[in-house]
């Protein structure tokens, strides 16, 4: 096991006009499970390639424990691979595919047996190390990857988005083996999603990137409560953080006609210069309050999901002397209380829940 080390590490392709890894600076500790995530485009599987030795390095370096790797091999960077099409060979069966790096690599035939069924064993494939990949469901091909990968015993696994291909049951149930595994085996583990909701649910810490430049990497915990630019707060959580700017006003900012307060010392610096302020706040840091006590929005749809139900709304329109502007606005309530389509509702958010934003920057204003 080893720790992994982006250093300004940089990817810029022929002919393009930005890099698609920008000065990355990333540590991962020793035995750490880190996603990377972020929408299609951000620079996380190329991340992930150029720690596999797969990409060219334009600049910086990366280093697997004290050693430097931005030049060596993949075969030497001692790393294991899990894609996201498996990547099985459909003549071999489930034993061979899992042994056959071992058997390449010159292991003897004795200890390539012992490691497949100790692999097995814990990836509860016993029962079909003598079939071939055809004859296994989709979760059971990508735990053989993963047994692939594990027979190794690298120091570090690389697994990139391994789930796309299950629906959706079999992906909840399978992200939930792979993190047990991961805490089982102890080995350090970079995971490339495109999920936001994988992400939150399996990683000790997350690493959020946008057009190849690493946002924040925190754990998910801090990560929703923190989010340090809006991008963040509007990536992470599911429905997404609700980000609205409105303009200044004495006590808070002004959103439909309606005033949502705002701590003063953090309205000063987030209106200097512009008067106005980004706020955002969780669907769930809503709640309704009598007319002319909050923000007035009216209901457009209602998701009823038995345990929750959620109002997609519209925050009404404001002519602040300046511009017209509406915004939409998630609700989270009860769904035995939920209001009807097209009913208009009051909301205020609850106290130490508001989350403020310089409107330029979009950096989080602490």
């Amino acid at each position: 096991m080893a720790t992994v080390t982006f250093d300004s590490a940089t990817r810029m392709y022929p002919k393009a006009d930005r890099p698609a890894v920008d000065n990355l600076d990333l540590e991962i500790g020793d035995g750490e499970f880190l996603v990377l995530v972020g929408p299609s485009g951000c620079g996380k599987s190329t991340s992930l390639r150029m720690l596999a030795g797969l990409e060219e390095i334009d600049a910086g370096s990366i280093r697997i424990g004290d050693r430097d790797v931005s030049d060596a091999p993949p075969k030497d960077r001692d790393i294991a691979m899990v894609f996201q099409n498996y990547a099985l060979y459909p003549h071999m069966t489930v034993e061979q595919n899992m042994g056959f790096a071992l058997k390449i690599a010159g292991v003897a035939k004795d200890e390539i047996g012992r490691r497949v069924a100790e692999a097995a064993k814990i990836l509860d494939l016993e029962d079909y190390l003598l079939r071939r990949p055809k004859a296994l469901s989709g979760g059971q091909r990508q735990r053989v990857a993963m047994g692939r990968a594990i027979v190794r015993n690298p120091q570090v696994f690389l697994m990139d988005e391994p789930l796309s291909n299950l629906d959706a049951k079999l992906r909840v149930q399978t992200r939930t083996q792979i993190a047990a595994l991961q805490r089982r085996l102890a080995v350090t583990t970079v995971y490339v999603t495109h999920d936001q909701v994988e992400a939150m649910t399996m990683g000790d810490r997350v690493a959020v990137l946008r057009d190849g430049v690493l946002q924040q990497c925190d754990t998910p915990g801090a990560l929703y409560e923190r989010p340090a630019n809006t991008f963040v707060a509007g990536f992470i959580g599911s429905p997404a953080m609700n980000v609205v700017t409105g303009p200044a006003v004495d006590g808070g900012v002004r959103l439909a006609g309606a005033v949502l307060p705002v701590p003063r010392e953090k309205l000063a610096r987030a209106a200097a210069g512009t008067g106005r302020v980004t706020v955002g706040f969780r669907p769930e840091s809503l709640e309704t309050a009598p007319p002319g006590e909050g923000v007035p929005v009216v209901v457009n749809v209602v998701e009823q999901l038995g345990s929750d139900a959620f109002l997609y709304a519209t925050l009404g329109a404001d002519d602040d002397g300046d511009v017209l502007h509406t915004a939409d606005v998630v609700v989270r309530t009860e769904p035995r209380t939920a209001a009807a389509v097209g009913e208009t509702v009051h909301l205020r958010v609850r106290e130490d829940c508001l989350h403020v934003f310089d409107p330029v920057t979009q950096l989080r204003v602490d």
